[in-house]
């Protein structure tokens, strides 16, 4: 007959005794001054980038998995009530912790900079809310982000749609058509503005154009259009670049709630005699009302804080071009006003706010 071997006194004290204990509350100790470490490495300006990009994708991917399992191996020590209760929290606090850190805390810190002056050293009330509600500037740049807000979005999502029905109904050329379409988002804002910047570039008449835009132009016997200067067609060229952009986008979220309208709906609509516009307008839209809500939603957030574009295409908002994520750099950035910066960032953040609270509505109206 087989003897289980018996482990040694040493051997369980180890494992399972209080050595045990002491190793799972010292290593996330160790494990949590390790991170910090690397937090304040990473911020050192005479780093070695190579190295902190070294450091960054080590704590990243390892360091928060090795301190998420051993506080969940010491909480798994625990008596079993008392751990039923406190495992959750495991895996829920690190990214409470996180998100208050540098989510929650920014904004009360972001209300108080906007009630102090430029230095943060002086109390000075509503002054900087008066100035950024009366400055010509700032007020140009809510214009404009309004206008993007409607156009962008609506253009962006429509075209969006009746592409996603479109690509939908040829055949084996789909996966082709979507990911030619999709293909511009995988570009950033910044290279998607140069390109276009080239696009748009005038020539003097005499002389060869080299933006594509103003030789088809030229071609047809009209003259040259300084499309980035000339008010206000400039602030609608940039908001041509942001569409190509995101349309590929809510094309591809919207052709995978196309398709999963019941075939049979849409055959009882044809058969009822409704045609092709009515069908798309009387059924499709209808069935994927909360899509189309979700993917609006979205764009609105992108558009919102579109600020790459104009840096990049219009020199920082020249030519009335502004945007208050645009204004909101410079008053921090340029100018070294906090508080007037801070007024911005909240007043972006008031405008996100109700949609976002309006898409968790819709997507528990869904769910419902």
């Amino acid at each position: 007959m087989d003897i289980k071997k018996q482990p040694s006194p040493l051997s369980a004290w180890f494992t399972v005794g209080p050595l045990r204990l002491i190793v799972s509350l010292i290593v996330p100790v160790i494990a949590f001054l390790a991170l910090r470490w690397s937090f304040i490495f990473m911020r050192d300006s005479e780093a070695n980038r190579l190295v902190v990009g070294v450091v960054a994708l080590i704590v990243g991917v390892g360091g928060v998995w090795f301190l998420f399992w051993m506080t969940n191996d010491l909480v798994g020590r625990l008596p079993e009530r008392i751990r039923d209760r406190l495992q959750p929290y495991v895996f829920v606090g690190p990214g409470v912790v996180i998100l208050s850190i540098y989510l929650v805390y920014p904004v009360f810190n972001s209300i108080y900079l906007s009630f102090m002056d430029a230095r943060s050293e002086n109390f000075v009330g509503l002054e900087n809310w008066i100035y950024i509600f009366t400055n010509p500037g700032s007020l140009n740049a809510f214009r404009n982000n309004i206008l993007w807000m409607i156009f962008v979005t609506g253009i962006s999502v429509s075209l969006g749609l009746v592409i996603a029905v479109m690509v939908d109904r040829i055949g084996k050329w789909e996966s082709f058509a979507k990911s030619l379409i999709f293909l511009p988002m995988a570009i950033s804002a910044v290279g998607a503005s140069i390109i276009w910047r080239f696009m748009y570039h005038p020539s003097p008449i005499s002389k060869p154009q080299i933006g594509l835009i103003n030789a088809i132009i030229v071609a047809f016997g009209g003259d040259p259009i300084t499309f980035l200067i000339t008010k206000p067609l400039n602030n609608f060229a940039l908001m041509i670049v942001m569409i190509w952009m995101i349309t590929g986008f809510a094309m591809v979220v919207l052709s995978a709630a196309v398709k999963g309208v019941p075939a049979e709906l849409l055959e009882a609509a044809r058969l009822d005699g409704a045609t092709e516009v009515q069908t798309f307008f009387r059924v499709i839209i209808p069935y994927i009302k909360g899509t189309i809500i979700t993917i609006t939603t979205t764009v609105v957030i992108m558009v919102l804080k579109v600020f790459d574009i104009v840096f990049v295409m219009a020199s920082g908002g020249q030519y009335d071009t502004d945007v208050i994520a645009n204004q909101m750099y410079k008053e921090f950035f340029i100018f070294s006003n906090s508080g007037r910066g801070s007024v911005l960032a909240l007043i972006l953040l008031l405008a996100v706010v109700p949609v976002i609270v309006s898409n968790i509505r819709n997507i528990r109206e869904g769910r419902s």
